[in-house]
């Protein structure tokens, strides 16, 4: 269960900053419930733990997982954004489980130097593909698939080939749906009631991650548990206390949001995060700007903005409260570097001082300073926070006014993109563009 602690925040909250908002949040709630607001026909994730747990793609999922290890060492997981994001996130903050293969991310961008890197990572191990996208057309994907197709077909043949490509898409139509169906791939399903963004506790992200030996159970079942919790709505809600709360501030010109941890591996958890909060809620001309930092490390790069800059933001802090492994800060005679007053200290201990040191500065530097618990860095943990983000972002969403599941603004480059790259139909939008050159 995720917990939420305010503390650090109460000076800089209004007095009604929850009771103002309770009506609304019970209203926002039962949109999420019913799909009866804006974007409702996206809601599918609400009910995605039971749904997924009981349903009949998870074995279906174990089972190629299974074939996956049998005949490879390696996985490139083909996607952009919501298709990479949050199995990559789960991935790095989980790590590879006994028996799992490594996973390799492609298709997230349009560098050559990336993609022939993921081509050197792979080297001479046995590998498969797992493609995702809803409509197969996304051009970062579509032209990596193009690359990695051609390497499997090179190095197993055709018939090989297809029987180590997975594809991940729309269930009825396509490019990359017709492409499986004619070439043979095993096909999985993108819910047509579920945003990419959301998507990481269906086949989506589930395939790989079960493929990677992680424990794709203790990640639904931890979801699950924690939908649980934050269905029976009120003020001891951690999700409605987190929407009321981040609404409050940013009606104060708090408009900045950074997501802090203190475990590196978080890392591509904040990426997910940030596309699911500015995907969601960056629209109309509003919404909190989500920004990302790694403590401790960028304490000695971005603390001094965070400290005295600006005072547009707050700052959320996901703490994980047991670490996996135990260290003690060694003795060192002499004391050449002044530290042995933390000798035979554990590094967990040093880490938490460092945390509520910093809470205390941020907080006495004018910066609101939300924290979010989790008892470890487990799937079941990883899970609960998966859907209590997700849970709170869907409230945010519909406490801002806006549609938290649509993204209209994403076309706009890709337009021009094609233009400029002459796609067919593009010819007058390119003339024009040109001439902006």
């Amino acid at each position: 269960m995720v917990r939420l602690e305010l503390k650090r925040a109460a000076g800089f909250l209004p007095e009604d900053w929850l009771s103002g908002r309770l009506d609304a949040l019970k209203d926002a709630a039962e949109k999420l419930r019913t799909g009866s607001g804006a974007g409702g026909a996206f809601t599918g994730w609400v009910t995605l733990p039971e749904d997924a747990l009981n349903g009949e793609e998870l074995p279906r999922v174990k089972a190629a997982a299974k074939r996956i290890q049998e005949q490879s060492k390696v996985l490139v997981v083909i996607g952009i954004g919501g298709s990479y994001l949050g199995a990559r996130a789960v991935y790095e903050l989980l790590g590879k489980g006994e028996g799992g293969v490594e996973l390799l991310f492609a298709g997230n961008s349009l560098s050559t130097d990336d993609l022939m890197g993921v081509i050197r990572a792979i080297g001479g191990r046995d590998f498969s593909v797992n493609v995702i996208s809803k409509s197969g057309t996304t051009t970062e994907p579509a032209v990596a698939f193009r690359v990695f197709k051609e390497l499997l077909e090179k190095r197993y043949g055709k018939a090989g080939a297809r029987e180590r490509i997975y594809a991940t898409t729309d269930g009825e139509r396509g490019a990359l749906c017709a492409a499986a169906e004619q070439e043979g791939y095993e096909r999985f399903l993108v819910p047509d009631a579920v945003g990419g963004r959301y998507s990481v506790l269906t086949a989506v992200g589930l395939l790989p991650l079960a493929a990677a030996g992680v424990d794709v159970d203790g990640l639904l079942s931890g979801a699950l548990a924690e939908r649980n919790v934050l269905a029976v709505g009120g003020e001891d809600n951690a999700a409605w206390r987190y929407a009321a709360a981040r609404s409050a501030l940013y009606e104060q010109g708090k408009n900045i949001e950074v997501l802090a941890s203190y475990e590196p591996s978080f890392r591509m958890f904040t990426e997910w995060w940030k596309q699911l909060f500015g995907e969601s809620e960056g629209k109309e001309g509003k919404g909190i700007f989500p920004a990302g930092v790694s403590y401790t490390a960028d304490l000695h790069s971005m603390g001094q903005y965070i400290q005295e800059g600006r005072r547009a933001l707050f700052e959320t802090v996901v703490w994980f409260e047991r670490s996996r492994e135990t260290l003690a800060v060694p003795s060192q005679p002499g004391n050449a570097d002044g530290l042995e007053f933390l000798a035979g200290k554990s590094l967990s201990f040093v880490q938490e001082q460092a945390m509520e040191g910093t809470a205390l500065a941020h907080a006495d530097g004018g910066v609101p300073n939300l924290r979010l618990t989790v008892e470890a860095v487990s799937a079941q943990q990883t899970g609960a926070l998966l859907y209590f983000f997700e849970y709170a972002c869907g409230l945010s969403g519909y406490l801002l006014g806006v549609n938290p599941f649509d993204q209209p603004g994403v076309e706009a480059y890709k337009k021009n993109m094609f233009a400029l790259l002459g796609k067919p139909g593009y010819e007058q939008r390119r003339e024009e563009l040109l001439g902006k050159l």
